[in-house]
């Protein structure tokens, strides 16, 4: 007889079961209550199943799992970089206080060229497992920079073995085993697995006992978040790996189901699951053939409020489903499992989606006359409301505006519509009910490899085979490269190898888990932080917090006289403002952040002073980060700025300045002077400007060197750039400005792809002229402003509340707002550079609320790094140029009002494009039209009209300073 698959999948409503042969499709299907203990479920759906079958021996097991919690301790390889954004920095406080157990830096970790950092110290890791040993931990995460390329090396595998050797009792996991590129991602989603550990293994012990109870003696396998299998092995090693796997489910079911149908277009389609509690997935593309998998979400993304980067598929979720309450033409509400004894057509007494589709002659379910007196108006508009709600959300799932066929899976798919706009056919597939099972039945084995590789000698597309090599078995899954910004010669590679699996099984058995401590909680212990030299010191162990609603419309920033004293809250605001103001560009603040967050938690002090507060010969240091994002978001920061600064000002013959200033407000660089000035470092105040307004490309792109006639850089040099690691370069003299920077990237290249940049200290009396003054200021209102927006659910005027926070209609005005149509990018000289398209939204059947201004035609905004002009085409094919650099054009996430940078940029997605009024420094005269203006970047023919009348920020400080 054929290999049979026996697929299970369990909702919040029903237990699904499948018999499937992987030739000729579903031999058998049950539907059951979930129960409680889920267990009870799943053995009765499987039974039924079965019984169906009678004689069935050769069958493959498929489930899924959810968790309990232990505290981990984490010991990173990261030698002298990341120790601002220690392991569980970005958790919230709860989780952080149920998790958190010692960590440990250590020597160790790699660069982006695949060279070591350091070694790794074998006497470090032996004292961290000491201090481990002292503390009631189960689980270890080893986690190194740059692991997921160390194919050769191997510093993971090698301290795990350590700590296994010290540690026989604990559950060590290598974060390269867990996830992909991005080193914090990567680490709490390894701290959130190895905190799984131990009742994964306990629940799928219960899944092997289950099975047993039916006298099944197949091999099981747990399908995991990208649609491939698990054994219980591994199930029980990667639990976290399974967080996503029922939408996949429903996904590659509904895929295989299309296969079988000789009627259904063989392209990729959208698919929809609209379950009994809620409308689950809409996944975006499956390219139907030869994978049939899911395209993938982005790269990051959140759980519980923590950012993972696990393989999880594109998926956006909305509340819908056949228990969805009915209220006033809308579903919103849930009467969940309970729908068999609350819904009007089982006897009820609640108005449900289902008694809707009932009622309007969709399905037979139920007592249909029980029905049959709801007004049809309230039909209608339920009706009206479901379509409007799957509209919306198919178009933003879409990844072009080409109509795609959909297929309805899910026991709720009744409710959908036959008819939906950009849905080329809408399928519902036999045994549509069941797709999640038949997904999970057929899920396929797999191996993934993700690394940078030299392109310098061997052509990309050479490459790309070779490190295919590495992971096929059968077929290729995906297979994309990826330019690293700032770098040439080198590429990020990305290769799935998926194949069928062949019917044999190395099962382990893990009933052993039963004898293990089945408690869910752990006592707190203190953490401590073993230093890479040998130095010990405590870590906040963080109490559960109490809830504390924030007051945005009163709260108020703690002013001292002259010296405005930043706060969490401060610093999310200007976190969120330095974003905006990056045009695009800058790269993302968020980790700089998370370490200014965690060292006011741990007491330091940041002052923020305006500029007339400074003795008019007071010196100015300024600088900031230079580099890849590609580097920075798994290599933290070190010591790199810090140690560029010390060796500039030695060199100049100061002991330190007496303030800070940053070189860019837009981005990261916004933020990172606020470290080097805290009191935990030189405590110094930050100066309420910087040297752009916003973020540029380029090192010659900031004002004092507008103000330098010479065009030589007189103005930035000597500047000192630091690897952070031992390496540091000091540029005195240039023959052009645009020299000095392209000098410094060049070595910027060599020594990591990232370095700390500091430039030539200024007095203060001269930034009177050459200084954008209160952009602190300006970007702590916008990050007001957006948090306004949200907590008053005014995001729908999100682009006027930003005008209105930057000064008004007179400085901003809001140019667009509509759907990104196209994305084109490329990379140049290490800038990435394209354009990204926006199309209006159209008006009718509720696409967009009446709050959000109305706009036509499309917006064409070309950028290199950062937002460069915004190009309006009417509907009449009408060409106009609403906004041009060095104006701000700054595109927003409709959905949330947060900014977007330009790699961030997606089809589907709902934006809002604001432009602000550059600062005079740029606009005032020839030579700063020159540096920082259009033709600067190529654009010759495109002419410079100001956007609006610039307003000068307003001071935070003197704006609350009477009122502390």
């Amino acid at each position: 007889m054929a290999m049979l698959r026996l697929g299970v999948d369990v909702g919040g409503t029903n237990t699904d079961a499948v018999l499937l042969d992987i030739s000729q499709g579903v031999i058998a299907s049950a539907k059951h209550p979930t129960t409680p203990d889920v267990t009870r479920g799943i053995e009765r759906a499987i039974k039924d199943v079965l019984d169906q079958v009678p004689n069935v021996t050769n069958i493959q097991a498929v489930s899924i799992d959810p968790a309990r919690l232990d505290r981990v301790a984490v010991i990173r390889l990261c030698g002298p970089f990341t120790h601002g954004t220690p392991p569980f920095v970005g958790f919230p406080l709860d989780l952080r206080a149920l998790l958190q157990g010692p960590y440990f830096l250590v020597s160790g970790g790699l660069q982006i060229d695949g060279s070591e950092i350091s070694p790794v110290n074998s006497c470090e890791v032996e004292s961290a497992c000491k201090e481990i040993a002292k503390s009631n931990i189960r689980a270890v995460v080893i986690s190194s920079v740059f692991a997921p390329i160390d194919s050769t090396i191997k510093q993971e595998e090698h301290v795990a073995s350590i700590v296994r050797t010290a540690l026989g009792h604990v559950k060590v996991v290598c974060s390269k085993d867990v996830a992909h590129l991005g080193l914090l991602e990567r680490e709490n989603a390894a701290i959130l697995n190895a905190s799984l550990l131990r009742y994964a293994k306990m629940t799928v012990a219960g899944f092997q006992r289950a099975t047993r109870s039916l006298s099944l003696s197949c091999p099981i396998f747990i399908t995991s978040n990208d649609g491939m299998l698990l054994n219980c092995v591994q199930a029980s090693q990667l639990p976290v790996r399974t967080f996503s796997s029922g939408p996949t489910n429903s996904m590659r079911g509904a895929a295989f189901l299309a296969a079988l149908e000789p009627d259904v277009s063989k392209q990729s389609a959208l698919v929809v699951d609209i379950g009994g509690t809620t409308y689950m997935p809409i996944s975006s593309h499956i390219p139907y053939r030869p994978t049939g998998f899911p395209r993938q979400a982005a790269a990051h993304h959140e759980l519980c409020g923590i950012l993972l980067n696990l393989p999880m598929p594109h998926v956006t979720s909305i509340g819908l489903g056949g228990g969805s309450l009915v209220r006033q033409s809308s579903c919103t509400g849930n009467v969940g499992h309970r729908i068999s004894s609350e819904a009007l057509v089982f006897n009820g007494s609640t108005l449900t989606a289902t008694d809707i589709a009932v009622a309007a002659g969709r399905a037979s379910v139920g007592e249909t006359s029980l029905v049959a007196n709801i007004d049809p108006s309230i039909i209608d508009g339920a009706q009206k409301a479901i379509k409007t709600m799957l509209q919306n959300t198919l178009d933003v799932m879409k990844t072009s505006a080409v109509n795609v066929p959909m297929y309805l899976v899910g026991g709720g798919s009744i409710l959908a519509p036959d008819e939906l706009e950009g849905v080329s056919r809408l399928h519902r597939l036999p045994h549509y009910d069941v797709a999640n099972a038949v997904g999970a039945a057929v899920a396929q084995i797999s191996g993934i490899v993700d690394s940078f590789e030299d392109t310098s000698s061997i052509s990309v597309t050479e490459v790309r085979k070779i490190v295919e090599a590495r992971a096929i078995e059968r077929a290729i899954s995906a297979a994309r490269s990826l330019p690293i910004a700032y770098t040439s010669g080198r590429c990020r590679f990305y290769v799935k190898a998926a194949g069928e699996w062949a019917g044999f099984s190395a099962q382990a058995h893990l009933d052993a888990c039963d004898n293990e401590d089945k408690s869910t909680t752990c006592p707190p212990t203190q953490g401590t932080e073993f230093l890479s030299h040998g130095e010990s010191l405590d870590v906040p162990c963080y109490p559960p917090p109490t809830p504390v609603e924030l007051d945005v419309n009163s709260y108020v920033p703690n002013v001292q006289g002259n010296e405005w004293l930043l706060s969490e809250i401060d610093l999310e605001w200007i976190a969120d403002g330095c974003y905006v103001l990056g045009c695009g560009g800058g790269g993302s603040p968020l980790h700089t952040f998370l370490e200014l967050r965690e060292m006011v938690r741990k007491g330091s002090v940041i002052r923020v002073v305006d500029l007339a507060s400074m003795p008019s010969d007071a010196m100015v240091g300024w600088g900031g980060g230079m580099g890849s994002p590609e580097v920075s978001s798994e290599r933290l920061l070190g010591k790199e700025y810090n140690e560029a600064c010390a060796e500039l000002w030695k060199f100049v013959g100061i002991t330190k300045p007496e303030a800070l200033c940053a070189l860019e407000i837009g981005g990261a660089n916004g933020m990172i002077n606020l470290i080097m000035a805290a009191s935990k470092n030189y405590n110094i105040p930050i100066i309420d400007g910087d040297f752009m307004g916003r973020a540029y490309p380029t090192l010659h792109q900031t004002t004092p060197n507008v103000f330098d006639e010479s065009g030589k850089g007189l103005n930035f040099l000597p500047s000192v750039i630091s690897s952070g690691d031992g390496n540091i370069m000091i540029m005195t003299r240039a023959k052009r400005d645009t020299d000095a920077d392209a000098a410094l990237r060049a070595a910027c290249v060599e020594m990591g792809t990232h370095v700390g940049l500091a430039s030539k200290p200024l007095k203060a009396k001269n930034l009177q002229e050459m200084m954008i003054a209160n952009t602190v200021s300006l970007s702590w209102r916008i990050g007001r402003a957006i948090a306004l927006a949200r907590r008053h659910s005014n995001i729908g005027q999100i682009g006027h509340i930003i005008v209105d926070s930057v000064g008004g209609p007179k400085s901003a005005e809001v140019l667009f707002s509509g759907k990104i149509s196209d994305v084109r990018r490329r990379l140049h000289k290490g800038h990435t550079i394209g354009e990204v398209v926006i199309t209006a939204l159209s008006f009718e059947n509720g696409d967009l609320s009446e709050a959000i201004e109305k706009f036509t035609g499309c917006l064409v905004v070309p950028f290199k790094n950062e937002n460069l002009y915004a190009e309006h085409t009417s509907a009449d094919g009408q060409t106009t140029i609403r906004a041009v650099v060095p104006d701000l054009i700054c595109i927003l996430d409709a959905q949330d009002g947060s900014a977007l940078g330009t790699q961030e940029y997606k089809y589907g997605l709902r934006v809002v494009v604001v432009g602000i009024t550059a600062a005079p420094q740029w606009t005032g005269t020839l030579r700063g039209m020159a540096v920082g203006g259009p033709a600067a970047f190529g654009f010759h023919n495109v002419p410079y009209v100001p956007l609006g009348v610039y307003t000068r920020p307003e001071s935070v400080i003197e704006e609350f300073g009477h009122r502390n």
